[in-house]
């Protein structure tokens, strides 16, 4: 306890009316413990600051109402940041909700902001990319994902579908259409085309469990290079913060796309690659929207013509009344069954004539200007581009799909997929014969084919290793290995080889 700065008694007591600390003995007050700062200036006496945790009536705040302050105060600074100072009931309510009434304080608060933050958005159909939250907030895409995937699980939630094509609206507005010398007729152009290429990516699934924001800078981008306007795709990915690299390689793969419709459909179309695809892009832009505007009736599926229609079978999916027992197409007891006049078919035949007879003056043009290309002059003409498909407007993916570009790719993953299975199967079969080569040399040697110098000694091809560069890798091994262990070939083509290794090689030793 201490002591009277007097008479250094050691009975101190507060006073009640002013709460100085005063000597019981002496009675002189002890001000070096109830010291506050008084400011004046040349008129005199202005006041006393307050201490840290005190009012003005001296009332000392809670610690749960300094975590409560201290909270909403995160959440304001992100909502400022975001300019979204309008959503704080919303987002407060929702931390409410889930922290039950206790908030937080540190990093994972923040995520938790963040979180909640774009979930509300999502809700309200405003676009607000992840990765614009990630900057503001300081953390990752995957943190700030998975705590977004815990928001919808505990609030029990179901968010819409990312609208891409609204992002891309949104991006075009903010870049390109308050750009000088871009004027209106060019910006509604661009706005339609842009529109027209993201729904192709959708149809051609490349935007299929990717990002849609680089998607959606690659197609700006394109879109900008054909209608001569200038910009950067490094300044509009640092400006949506994606990696430039991602961007890139989306614009890569819609420039490939744009490719295979062109050597599918033009006729010096194997001629165009990834290079040269921006000269003619103008045509194949323009063959693509006459044939999205074509309405071609499905055709009847038999025995023989049988595959793998990806567009069919999402399409299906996506309809309500798909049933298990419906069939692709008409078929002949179904025609039997339908009472149709001779003057009702008269006059079906007499309209599909006529649009037939339509789309195929607007295919002829489309193959003039195609023989004609040398001599097209892209710069000038703008021609190329109507903006009446119904692809330049935001569609349903079931309309999406339904629509003919003149290309039907698949999933590039499952492309991808198909393309490593088939190089671990000949890993296999190589595997299989060095095997056989050391167990039984006699009958290896009779199948063994000489031009084949990968099971040649190093020694031995180092005069061919200038012209093939060829060796032995580490999943070369690792599957020899596994076929020593007598593991199933087909699980060797997954390509899990960690788990493979430790099931059956180091839990056997």
């Amino acid at each position: 306890m201490s002591s009277c700065k007097s008479c250094k008694s050691k009975t101190l007591i507060v006073d009640p009316v002013t709460g100085n600390l005063e000597c019981s003995s002496c009675g002189v007050v002890q001000d070096f413990n109830n010291f506050e700062h008084q400011t004046f200036n040349a008129d005199g006496f202005v006041g006393t600051n307050v201490r840290l945790g005190k009012s003005g009536s001296g009332y000392d705040y809670s610690y749960h109402e300094t975590k409560l302050y201290l909270a909403q105060n995160v959440i304001t600074d992100i909502l400022s940041r975001l300019n979204l100072e309008q959503r704080f009931d919303e987002v407060n309510t929702m931390i409410k909700t889930i922290t039950e009434d206790e908030y937080g304080s540190g990093n994972w608060f923040n995520v938790l902001v963040g979180a909640c933050v774009y979930v509300v958005m999502r809700k309200a159909n405003k676009l607000l990319p992840l990765t614009s939250v990630c900057e503001n907030v300081g953390c990752d895409v995957f943190e700030l994902g998975r705590m977004v995937s815990r928001v919808v699980e505990h609030l029990d939630l179901k968010l819409p579908d990312f609208d891409i094509v609204g992002l891309f609206e949104r991006v075009f507005r903010e870049w390109v259409s308050c750009k000088e010398g871009v004027g209106k007729g060019v910006s509604v152009r661009m706005m339609k085309q842009g529109i027209f290429l993201v729904q192709c990516m959708i149809k051609w699934y490349v935007t299929t469990g990717r990002r849609p924001v680089p998607v959606v800078v690659a197609v700006m981008v394109f879109v900008c290079e054909v209608n001569e306007v200038e910009i950067s795709l490094e300044d509009l990915a640092g400006q949506l913060n994606v990696a430039v690299a991602t961007c890139r390689l989306r614009y890569k793969e819609l420039l490939k796309r744009l490719v295979d419709v062109a050597r599918e459909n033009l006729p010096w179309g194997e001629d165009v690659n990834v290079k040269n695809v921006m000269k003619s892009a103008p045509l194949v832009i323009q063959y693509m929207e006459v044939n999205s505007m074509c309405d071609p009736g499905k055709d009847i599926k038999n025995i023989e013509n049988v595959g793998v229609d990806l567009d069919c079978l999402v399409t299906s999916c996506l309809n309500q009344d798909f049933r298990q027992n419906e069939s692709g197409g008409w078929e002949i007891e179904d025609l039997e069954t339908l009472k149709v006049s001779p003057e009702c078919l008269s006059a079906i035949y007499s309209k599909y004539l006529e649009e037939y007879s339509n789309m195929k003056t607007s295919m002829k043009k489309v193959d003039d200007d195609m023989i004609g290309s040398e001599k097209y002059d892209f710069s000038v003409d703008t021609e190329y581009w109507s903006g009446e498909s119904a692809l330049s407007k935001k569609l349903f993916l079931d309309k999406i799909l339904e629509k003919d570009v003149g290309l039907n790719a698949m999933p590039p993953s499952f492309v991808n997929g198909c393309v490593k299975t088939q190089r671990r199967k000949e890993k296999i079969k190589d595997a299989k014969i060095r095997i056989e080569k050391i167990r039984r040399p006699s009958m290896a040697a009779k199948s063994f084919d000489a031009s084949d110098d990968r099971l040649l000694p190093a020694n031995s091809r180092k005069r061919k290793r200038k012209r093939k560069k060829f060796d032995l890798d580490w999943e070369d091994f690792v599957v020899e290995t596994l076929l020593l262990h007598d593991v199933k070939e087909e699980e060797i083509e997954k390509g899990y080889y960690n788990a493979l290794l430790d099931l059956h090689v180091f839990q056997s030793i």
